[in-house]
């Protein structure tokens, strides 16, 4: 390892990955690859999981770059991070850009059908029922004001 020169930037699923981490912490960089998901990933391939990323050889890093795309069909439902989409109906794992593209859209959505969600998205409020009366003030402040 030693005589081997370290890749800083390692690119999977048109991700930068950090050369100088672990395999199993570097695949968290990943959007939608969490530390459970990453390590059943690093198990699959037989690599080991605290081996540093940047020393790994290509065949390695395309190994990970296939267990990642086929991760949906051998993972159970519960595991998946996109279960019933509204469109399609089926059950999907998404990674990188896909979730934050699926978000966007889904907030479009709530906001399009104008339902209480989607209003309380469009106007910057709380929406997941906690208390506004004291908590989570922005802006500038508006009452009593402290004398000189």
């Amino acid at each position: 390892m030693a005589d081997e020169e370290i890749r800083h930037l390692v690119r999977i699923m048109n991700t930068d990955l950090k050369g100088g981490m672990p395999v199993e912490y570097a695949l968290t960089g990943i959007p939608g690859i969490g530390r459970r998901t990453s390590r059943i990933l690093v198990e699959s391939t037989g690599i080991d999981p605290l081996a540093i990323i940047g020393y790994l050889q290509d065949e390695d890093i395309a190994k990970l770059d296939q267990a990642i795309s086929g991760f949906e069909q051998s993972m159970p439902i519960w595991m998946l991070n996109r279960q019933r989409d509204l469109v399609t109906g089926e059950d999907k794992h998404l990674l990188g850009q896909d979730i934050l593209l699926t978000l966007r859209e889904d907030l479009n959505t709530l906001k399009k059908i104008r339902c209480y969600r989607g209003i309380r998205h469009e106007r910057g409020l709380k929406v997941r029922g906690q208390r506004t009366k004291s908590t989570g003030r922005r802006g500038s402040t508006i009452g009593v004001s402290k004398k000189k």
